[in-house]
């Protein structure tokens, strides 16, 4: 494990606040995936692709994918019944990884720079360690790896409705009791730290997406089963066998960024540390923000993009 190198920030574009960018619908295996293209600014750009959290959607990343295009063409993909993409069958961490691999594949685009936050970055981990082929490079922010400790995360809270039958229907209860401005500030709440860091236009932004929540009938199903998903992988990892996220996270070979958020309430805060101690190329920012650095630090976070970029291309651009 290596400190993160910050790149010169005198590279990066000004000031800008891009509005989510143009999204398509793309039929992969017989269901419609939803991708949102960040276009690059310069013809060498190399490809990117963008995974969310759970809940999340593609528009987690516009401001980062927006001051890295310049050198990086990016891709972000709804996951699965999340954002503007249709429901699955399954929603597991593998079936994740399985998808995005196909993506990958689909779209004929690798080796892709492999970007994933939350749920985003336990996936990433899979889709690196199982198929080397198709990763440059690796970002990991705030990735959900395996901790045990529920009262680390206000996530822990929800593990009684797993084992409730039909626990959806409670969930989709809750959600019909909140009003999409309640729900939407109790989002920014748990995902950001300084919530000052977040402006007017992200704030409407959010709150049209949970607006939508309310309107598709499989978000709940999709919420509660990806959160079921999330747990028994954790469960897994601590058990013999290659299934194990940590065990494929040692696996990991390709050059690898880890940022961390001090005041992340979702994932335990010793997960990042831990993630660039067991991935053997690895580099660890650990920074005064919450689960979502790249929306609420995008530039420091496009920085250490830059310096991890540069680090593998041989260049030294130091603060």
């Amino acid at each position: 494990m290596k400190r993160a190198i910050l790149g010169s920030d005198d590279v990066l574009p000004a000031d800008l606040l891009p509005p989510p960018w143009p999204g398509r619908l793309v039929r992969l295996d017989g269901s419609l995936v939803h991708v949102r293209d960040t276009p690059a600014t310069s013809g060498d750009a190399e490809p990117a692709l963008y995974l969310h959290g759970l809940a999340g959607s593609a528009q987690n990343w516009t401001d980062l994918a927006g001051l890295l295009a310049g050198r990086l063409a990016g891709q972000a993909i709804d996951l699965p019944g999340f954002g503007l993409s249709e429901p699955a069958r399954r929603y597991t961490v593998p079936a994740f990884a399985d998808l995005v691999v196909r993506w990958i594949e689909h779209s004929d685009r690798g080796p892709v720079h492999l970007f994933g936050n939350s749920l985003g970055g336990a996936v990433a981990v899979r889709v690196a360690a199982l198929r080397p082929e198709l990763v440059r490079t690796l970002t990991l922010i705030s990735p959900a790896l395996p901790f045990l400790d529920a009262r680390r995360s206000l996530q822990g809270r929800m593990l009684p409705v797993l084992v409730i039958p039909r626990g959806e229907r409670l969930v989709a209860w809750r959600l019909a009791r909140l009003a999409p401005e309640v729900m939407a500030e109790q989002v920014m709440a748990a995902c950001v730290a300084d919530l000052s860091r977040i402006g007017e236009q992200r704030r409407q932004e959010a709150l049209a997406e949970i607006r939508l929540r309310y309107e598709v009938e499989h978000h709940a199903a999709a919420y509660l089963r990806t959160f079921r998903g999330i747990v028994s992988s954790f469960l897994r990892s601590y058990l013999p066998g290659a299934e194990s996220l940590w065990r494929q996270a040692a696996a990991v070979r390709a050059p690898t960024l880890v940022v961390g958020g001090r005041r992340d309430r979702l994932v335990d805060v010793r997960v990042a540390p831990q993630a660039a101690r067991v991935i053997p190329d690895s580099r660890l920012l650990m920074l005064d923000a919450g689960h979502v650095a790249q929306m609420e630090l995008p530039r420091t976070v496009a920085r250490a993009v830059l310096g991890l970029l540069d680090d593998v291309a041989g260049v030294r651009r130091v603060e």
